[in-house]
């Protein structure tokens, strides 16, 4: 069977890998233009297009995939089966029309929960104790076709989004590659999605990732976990009175009361932090211009009173 592969991040290359590995007919790679990287601002290939160069595989990189020359191109690979795996760009009705049979979608949530942008980011932000990935067809709504298969993957509860995020894409490839092998030899059961349990997964933005010590201890700690590696949980730390931006990047629950965003500890064993309930250890932090460190390094030499948390 002849399959497109529209993709971008690592999750999706890890995922294209796969389908190479096990002899998965790509006839060609669908991912977004070279992107700016770093300071220099030279423009970086996607993760995805390194794997395509180096299998050789023939390579599109439009503004849009919608544009009608570039659906002229798809046409003429005559492929059978179409695979999106986080690409980056909402895939138009012009191409989901395109192939045999259908258009499929690798989804890091168990639909119809956390449709969206960031359903790995949420999950864990949310405390869910599972999620897991779906495969789904590719219909006009986002995230609403029939689901073609799932599997459940359990989050820990000290798990992180990159580690969550590792465990599903083995996790997700796999169940892919099995589905479309399932699709070679025939028609392949789905099942619609129950409208009543949708929820949504908005994209993540930096002001979402700012702590309010106000919450318990649990929220904060699941936002310091949801959102590393990136884009971070932070909140303002005064120092001799310069604020600077402190990224918050593990932290753990403390069985201890004080006012929310008040110092219960510091020196020997970091910083301990008052939530609105319980309280949180600063594990691991990264201070403004600094490297990533733990709090009780981040604090030597400092007086207590030299520091404040906002």
């Amino acid at each position: 069977m002849r399959v497109i592969f529209f993709g971008t991040p690592q999750f999706a290359a890890d995922v294209l890998q796969h389908l190479l590995d096990h002899q998965v007919d790509i006839v060609a790679v669908v991912t977004r233009p070279d992107k700016p990287k770093g300071r220099s601002g030279t423009p970086a290939p996607s993760p995805v297009k390194e794997v395509a160069i180096a299998h050789s595989l023939p390579l599109l990189q439009p503004p849009r995939c919608s544009m009608p020359d570039v659906v002229e191109a798809l046409a003429a690979y005559q492929a059978d089966l179409f695979v999106v795996v986080a690409y980056g760009e909402i895939v138009k009705e012009s191409i989901l029309h395109l192939p045999p049979k259908g258009c499929i979608n690798v989804h890091a949530s168990l639909l119809p929960k956390y449709r969206g942008a960031a359903p790995i980011h949420r999950a864990i932000i949310e405390g869910e104790t599972e999620t897991g990935v779906c495969i789904m067809y590719m219909v006009r709504e986002m995230d609403a076709g029939d689901v073609i298969a799932r599997a459940v993957v359990p989050i820990g509860p000290d798990m992180t989004c990159g580690e969550l995020e590792m465990a599903l894409r083995k996790v997700g490839a796999e169940a892919l590659l099995d589905t479309i092998q399932r699709m070679e030899t025939g028609p392949v059961e789905a099942i619609p999605q129950d409208s009543s349990q949708i929820t949504f997964a908005k994209k993540i933005e930096l002001e979402d990732c700012r702590i309010d010590w106000n919450k318990g201890a649990q929220e904060v700690h699941n936002l310091v976990r949801g959102t590393n590696p990136y884009p971070g949980a932070w909140c303002i730390a005064t120092i001799q009175g310069s604020e600077k931006r402190l990224k918050i990047i593990r932290t753990q629950i403390e069985s201890l009361q004080g006012s929310p965003g008040s110092i219960l500890s510091y020196g020997k064993g970091g910083m301990v932090i008052a939530c609105g309930s319980d309280a949180v250890r600063l594990v691991e932090v990264k201070l403004e211009g600094k490297r990533a460190m733990s709090s009780e390094e981040m604090v030597r030499g400092l007086s207590r009173d030299a520091i404040t948390i906002s």
